[in-house]
């Protein structure tokens, strides 16, 4: 296989099922952890390296050394490889998807962004789910039509704040998630609830699936619910851990122990609770992305820039998603028509909000 973001969470957990399960590594695609990347390499011996820069790659010794963009998709060219593992974070990863599936391969989808911002032009049929919402749905579809689809969110760092505090959370407190360690955007991503207007525009575009919803179980232990036509609901529970979807996407009919039963007596009680604006302004957006989903180009070329100038300290909280959602009206008609499009109003949109005060 070929693994795009193998420094990440999802990269160091696909590499220990890789590695469990005898799987060849052709090529490994990092960012800047490049201590960690010079690990696997010895690791796995990998016949291909690409890393972000020029004078990070020259730190790396390798007889294939790639960088940038550009280096990723000679990467995905070169290799024989029939699977491509994309767990790159943000819009960088919606080329490599692309290249990948024009080059014949399929592609084990952990990049949100690659169908929000594109799900228009990706053919469903060259992908397989890593997110743990997408791998739920499609474990339980089992090739029947649902009627609806629910997934479910942590609430992140501040489903339990005062409402009237979380405005002027720091970054360290968004960073402070309840139930797990993730990067910093997903993580953030989680106290807004942008991940799960992600999420939502994934399963419309993986699964075809209208009729979608999200709501909060803050145990983490359900993690997909599909409704079928004759009213029966069924719900997807697993611990949450990573390696389980990831195992499925690159073994198709696995069958053998990947995690631990949920122990229900230890789970307890069960608790939902609805998703409200009021607490994540960002779900306002549920209703017309739903309807719109070209749209999530510009709702995440927003995100990004909202939550990069956040985390540096350039907007407040409240800001960052005051910010997209001035976005999306401003821009509520730029519907792409084609792949070109997408990249274009990517653009235009990352200049708008960097830009704006």
């Amino acid at each position: 296989m070929i693994l795009l973001g193998s420094t990440g969470s999802i990269g160091v957990n696909t590499l220990e099922i890789a590695e469990r399960f005898h799987i060849r590594v052709e090529a490994l695609v990092a960012g800047r952890n490049i201590d960690l990347l010079k690990e696997q390499i010895l690791r796995f011996n990998p016949c291909y390296v690409c890393v972000a820069t020029k004078e990070l790659a020259q730190r790396l010794d390798h007889p294939r050394v790639f960088w940038g963009e550009a280096g990723i998709l000679e990467v995905i060219d070169r290799c024989e490889s029939a699977l491509v593992v994309n767990a790159l974070v943000g819009f960088l990863g919606l080329r490599p998807t692309i290249a990948a599936i024009e080059a014949g391969k399929t592609v084990a989808l952990a990049n949100k962004e690659s169908l929000v911002a594109a799900g228009a032009f990706i053919d469903p049929g060259h992908l397989r789910p890593i997110d743990s919402e997408h791998f739920g749905l499609w474990y339980l579809l089992n090739g029947r039509t649902p009627a609806s689809m629910t997934i479910t969110a942590s609430g992140g760092a501040f489903r339990d704040w005062p409402i009237d505090k979380i405005a002027s959370a720091q970054a360290s407190e968004a960073l402070a998630h309840p139930n797990w360690r993730m990067g910093a955007k997903i993580t953030v991503d989680s106290a807004t609830m942008a991940n799960k207007l992600f999420e939502l525009l994934e399963a419309r575009w993986m699964f075809g699936c209208e009729r979608l919803d999200a709501l909060i179980e803050p145990k983490s232990v359900i993690h997909a619910l599909v409704t079928f036509q004759d009213g029966a609901t069924t719900a997807q529970m697993a611990t949450p851990d990573m390696k389980l979807p990831i195992a499925h996407a690159l073994m198709p009919g696995l069958d053998e122990s990947i995690l631990k039963p949920v122990d229900l007596l230890s789970v307890g009680r069960l608790e939902f609770r609805p998703i409200e604006t009021a607490r994540y302004p960002l779900w306002r957006l549920k209703e017309p992305l739903m309807r719109n989903p070209r749209l999530g180009v510009v709702v995440n070329a927003a995100n990004e820039v909202a939550v990069a100038r956040f985390l540096n300290g350039e907007i407040s909280f409240g800001r960052l998603s005051e910010l997209v959602l001035e976005a999306f009206e401003r821009f509520e008609e730029a519907l792409p028509r084609t792949i070109d499009e997408v990249f274009a109003i990517d653009e235009e949109v990352r200049s708008w909000c960097e830009k704006a005060r």
